[in-house]
């Protein structure tokens, strides 16, 4: 099992964020007027201060330029990051978990030379994953474990006569797309005889021919962070910008990295559930009614309590969805069960932290629904999280396969 003794590194970590979140993202996201609003552009500059201090390239190994740091520490930096502002924790976290897939796994040496030197060098340099298209409905449905054909990819790529890849077709609800200079873009390629469609991955800069982004609101999204949808009209990019020249292996380990991956959407959820609790802590501590402080009160401290308790077995499962991506051998020895700890992480995180924040807005009494106070946007930001994705009917669906032995296609 996982050392509970976080190391002086991880500690390090977690202070430096806490002090920077405190410092620079509370004052500014906190705001009344910001919070006033529906929509609440992204804080670039602190963005930019974020990367500045080394939290984009987070995952990356150091002899690549990066910290290096496991499942684990990333975590607890999305956790501390989403504290202060939860679209700040989403760009970051997107940003730093595809640098690890992408320049640790998928990328030929070659590619490596080309673009890593781009990202570490540019601050702004994000990174995006554009697989979902519109229409396409990904749930699993009643029949789940019979599931017939799988949906297939509409945005296609043709070679041209020179061997550049010709990529037509459009890509909605890419977290990142209007900050990204680098997007990972699932196409078709040709069937073959037994009609069976290839996937493959292409990598797609932002200013390639062809190319336009645009920004899509958090409504569409059912996500945090920055979305856009992608449109390719005749877009082109080299031969060499096919993440592997094996049919289907990068698109397959990419599924498999992703789906094993780091929880860290989990811990910007646990992150919000925590700014919520930590208000209502605050507040509760101050609040004088009938003589005595409402943390005193039994209602309130026991509802306290209660989203103490939700927080910290949340995190010791985001905890151990971590220690399993970072030591897949504690599945294959038996240590950890051979099941797919990060969605039921997820599963339990969301609905801990939607009932966390709305317990929390409570404590405020009537001041907790005042859209110029931040304990209306907890609650939205975690019924967010709740929603997000394909839902929580859906993970549990694939709990349930795991529970059954069966294995998707």
């Amino acid at each position: 099992m996982y050392n509970l003794h976080l190391s002086a590194e991880q500690l390090e970590f977690r202070d430096t964020v806490r002090d920077f979140v405190a410092q620079e993202i509370k004052p500014i996201a906190l705001k009344p007027e910001r919070l006033e609003p529906f929509e609440h552009p992204l804080l670039m500059e602190i963005l930019d201060k974020a990367s500045n201090l080394g939290l984009r390239t987070l995952a990356l190994s150091e002899e690549n330029g990066g910290a290096g740091a496991d499942s684990l520490t990333s975590c607890i930096v999305t956790e501390e990051l989403a504290v202060g502002d939860v679209d700040i924790a989403a760009v970051l976290a997107e940003t730093s978990t595809l640098s690890h897939i992408l320049f640790h796994r998928l990328m030929t040496p070659a590619q490596r030379n080309r673009f890593l030197p781009q990202f570490l060098k540019d601050d702004r340099y994000h990174l995006a994953f554009a697989g979902p298209e519109p229409g396409t409905d990904t749930r699993l449905g009643v029949n789940y474990h019979c599931a017939s054909t799988p949906s297939r990819i509409a945005t296609k790529a043709v070679r041209a006569g020179n061997g550049d890849w010709v990529i037509n077709g459009i890509k909605d609800c890419v977290l990142n797309a209007p900050v990204a200079k680098l997007f990972v873009v699932q196409v078709a390629t040709d069937l073959d005889r037994s009609d069976r469609q290839d996937t493959n991955l292409l990598l797609v800069p932002y200013d390639a021919p062809g190319l336009a982004v645009r920004e899509q609101n958090q409504a569409k999204l059912r996500c945090h962070g920055a979305g856009g949808e992608l449109i390719f009209g005749d877009c082109r990019v080299p031969a060499e910008n096919l993440l592997s020249a094996e049919v289907g292996s990068a698109a397959a380990l990419w599924n498999r990295a992703v789906e094993r991956g780091s929880p860290q959407e989990q811990a910007l959820n646990l992150g919000i559930g925590r700014a919520a609790y930590e208000a209502a802590l605050d507040y509760a501590q101050l609040r004088v009614q009938g003589g005595r402080r409402i943390i005193e009160h039994q209602a309130i401290g026991t509802k306290l309590a209660e989203i103490a308790i939700s927080l910290e077995v949340a995190r010791n499962a985001i905890w151990q969805a971590a220690y399993a991506s970072d030591h897949p051998d504690a599945v294959a020895d038996r240590s950890l069960p051979d099941l797919p700890l990060q969605i039921i992480a997820k599963v339990f995180t969301s609905e801990a932290v939607y009932r966390a924040a709305k317990d929390a807005a409570e404590v405020f009494g009537a001041m907790g629904v005042m859209r110029d106070m931040p304990l209306q946007k907890y609650v939205h930001d975690a019924l967010v999280c709740l929603h997000s994705g394909d839902g929580n009917s859906d993970a549990k669906l694939r709990i349930a396969e795991a529970l059954a032995g069966y294995r998707r296609p």
